[in-house]
């Protein structure tokens, strides 16, 4: 792992991923993006590891694309085979994984942290998309994402102004998952993945791929889908060490 990327396990089973471009605000170019991408398939095929929570510092979660790439070798470094490619799978990491943002989240760090499952935010957190300054508009999933997220007219007010919103804002609009100190982000997205940690791994995983499928389904065809992920649950080790453990507590 490069120091561009730095991992920490501090707890049995969670990850903890920090971007270290604090000179950039944590930009993400092509080195970040593939060192994100290969932790993330790591940690993938790694059974200690239940969940993961990537952050950044004080000052950014992530300012977005490294606009001096952008500007120096224009579209082909934004939609190079190579980064997006890697940053789908990103998307598609199929673990529980936190975002825990301080400061700006802005661009592409925005669209970063709109890819994980949770999001706890720090009440300094200024989170924005504002290609729309540059010329441009997002393009890592923000206008497919974010009126998924917070309804088409919110996206389009911050989309379409460029301005940032606080952390209560982002909160109202379900966008971020809770708001609290920010010298508490860190340890509360910690907390939150060590508690995920703590229960069946293959619950967890079923739990998020039914999900996040579903919300493309009928409601009729989502619940089909619910029942069919739900059965195989049945009978391994963890649902009947649980069910007997809580039946027992019962009896008491």
């Amino acid at each position: 792992m490069t120091d561009i990327l730095l991992q920490n396990r501090p707890h049995d089973g969670v990850l903890l991923l920090t971007l270290n471009r604090p000179a950039k605000r944590n930009a993400l170019n092509m080195e970040l993006v593939l060192a994100l991408d290969a932790a993330l398939i790591e940690a993938d095929e790694d059974d200690t590891v239940r969940c993961v929570v990537v952050t950044g510092d004080e000052r950014a979660f992530s300012a977005g694309a490294d606009i001096h790439d952008q500007h120096v070798h224009g579209a082909g470094v934004a939609l190079s085979e190579t980064r997006l490619a890697a940053w789908k799978r990103i998307g598609a990491f199929p673990k529980p994984i936190i975002a825990a943002v301080n400061g700006y989240v802005l661009g592409g760090g925005s669209e970063l942290m709109m890819m994980m499952d949770m999001a706890i935010a720090g009440r300094s957190a200024r989170i924005g998309q504002p290609e729309i300054k540059l010329g441009i508009f997002p393009g890592d999933g923000g206008t497919q994402r974010l009126p998924r997220l917070i309804g088409e007219k919110n996206a389009l007010r911050m989309i379409l102004s460029g301005d940032f919103v606080t952390a209560e804002d982002a909160w109202r609009m379900g966008l971020v998952s809770e708001v609290v100190d920010d010298d508490a982000t860190v340890s509360t997205a910690l907390d939150l993945a060590q508690r995920i940690a703590a229960h069946s791994p293959q619950a967890a995983r079923l739990a998020k791929s039914t999900i996040k499928a579903g919300l493309d389904l009928p409601l009729e065809q989502g619940l089909e889908l619910e029942h069919r992920n739900i059965r195989p649950l049945f009978g391994t080790s963890s649902q009947q060490e649980n069910m007997a453990k809580f039946v027992a507590r019962k009896d008491d």
